[in-house]
């Protein structure tokens, strides 16, 4: 073991979280107020992402549905990757690329809010799903990194983590996941509930 490689590890994470505060603080307000919004409106939020960025998608549910720091009611927050039946279905019906816009399709209203996380921006299947959100009449949100990839033009607003390596990309996804539950949490129960 090399205690070279874990403080570099350290150094680069700090580097990109650095990054990520100057130039996404602003959209990750705004990417909250939307979801806020959404939610006070009586709307509900979609999620999803691949791998790692499943995860993040149900953390982020998780998070909404149950309590983040605050006591208060449960919010409609759907993370689109859990079902395996209709994941394994519609992939093995239609093609992986369709198992996030077959669920939009089905449950997306318009003023509903559909996050789509993707560390490359490439993901074909979150891409399509976004396309659909907005034919919907949703607002749509990308969690994404290096340039956006693909899916950075076709939402309505992109928070792109400016890092190449996959590994400090998620771990930028997750703090801005902890930091729009708050937001979220904050805007809708000021006071707590």
């Amino acid at each position: 073991m090399d205690s070279i490689k874990v403080h570099d590890h350290f150094q680069r994470h700090a580097q990109v979280m650095a990054m990520v505060a100057e130039q996404l603080s602003a959209s990750i307000v705004e990417a909250a107020s939307v979801m806020a919004r959404t939610l006070r409106n009586g709307g509900k939020v979609l999620v999803m992402g691949n791998g790692g960025s499943a995860a993040d998608a149900q953390h982020l549910a998780a998070e909404l549905v149950g309590r983040f720091l605050s006591e208060r009611r449960a919010l409609p927050v759907i993370a689109l990757t859990t079902d395996t039946s209709i994941l394994t279905a519609v992939a093995n019906d239609y093609g992986f690329d369709e198992v996030f816009k077959r669920q939009v399709e089905a449950l997306a209203q318009p003023g509903d809010s559909v996050i789509g996380i993707s560390t490359s921006g490439m993901s074909a299947n979150v891409h399509a799903a976004m396309v659909s959100a907005r034919a919907a009449g949703c607002q749509t949100v990308g969690l994404l990194g290096r340039d956006g990839g693909d899916i950075v033009s076709i939402v309505d607003l992109a928070l792109v983590v400016p890092a190449g390596e996959t590994p400090h990309i998620q771990e930028a996804h997750a703090t801005i996941i902890h930091i729009l539950c708050d937001l979220v949490e904050q805007g809708l129960f000021p006071a707590g509930l």
